[in-house]
């Protein structure tokens, strides 16, 4: 008999395991290519989606090896996945603290010819992850939100871009900074979130006491 509709498509771990693997690939080489320019240019928004591609190479990996744990250790790492999804604002921040003073405009055809290479790689990810992203528990699904996420930042970095090749001016890129801040923190929060009931349905499964 078939599943309900509404039942996620079971996914092969053999499968899984090299959609991840290759995410983690790409995401690897995206953080060599954009962290390298970020620092030549001296972007905040683009330095803090360098570090993003950084943190989505790890939570790939990690789903990689956790693919043989149980929904417990599942939902305990998700909820350590969900503090690494902070780990771009708080770089952002930092970034934004260090330029307040003097925001100098990044160069804009380096800032739009890196963001748009950004966006192919993350919406490459977000394709291979999307019919995978219940398979792995919270942690595909963090790996699936920081994908999409990744991709509205790369977009965004290129409507800053122009409005800084209109104004001439680095406060842009500072504000654009502060709401990829905001982005993480959400996606943080939906990460926690799903962990949080995998733990619960693996304590009910056990026969524990849920409260």
């Amino acid at each position: 008999m078939p599943p309900p509709a509404s039942s996620p498509a079971v996914v092969d771990p053999g499968r899984l395991r090299r959609v991840v693997l290759t995410v983690a690939g790409l995401n690897a080489a995206g953080f060599v290519v954009e962290v390298g320019v970020a620092l030549a240019i001296g972007s905040v928004a683009l330095f803090a989606d360098s570090v993003d591609f950084l943190e989505d190479t790890a939570i790939s990996l990690l789903i990689a090896l956790a693919l043989g744990w149980g929904a417990r250790h599942r939902a305990i790492a998700g909820k350590a996945m969900a503090g690494v999804l902070l780990v771009p604002a708080a770089a952002a921040v930092w970034q934004a603290v260090q330029k307040w003073g003097d925001p100098v405009p990044p160069d804009v055809p380096w800032l739009v010819l890196t963001a748009l290479g950004a966006a192919l790689v993350n919406g490459l990810c977000a394709w291979l992850l999307v019919r995978v992203r219940h398979a792995g528990g919270s942690l595909s699904r963090a790996a699936y939100l920081s994908a999409r996420n990744d991709v509205v930042v790369n977009l965004l970095i290129v409507a800053m871009a122009a409005v800084t090749a209109v104004t001439g001016s680095g406060w842009p890129d500072l504000v654009l900074g502060l709401v990829i801040v905001a982005i993480g923190v959400h996606s943080a929060a939906e990460v926690w979130e799903v962990a949080d009931e995998e733990h619960l349905a693996a304590k009910a499964l056990a026969g524990e006491e849920v409260g």
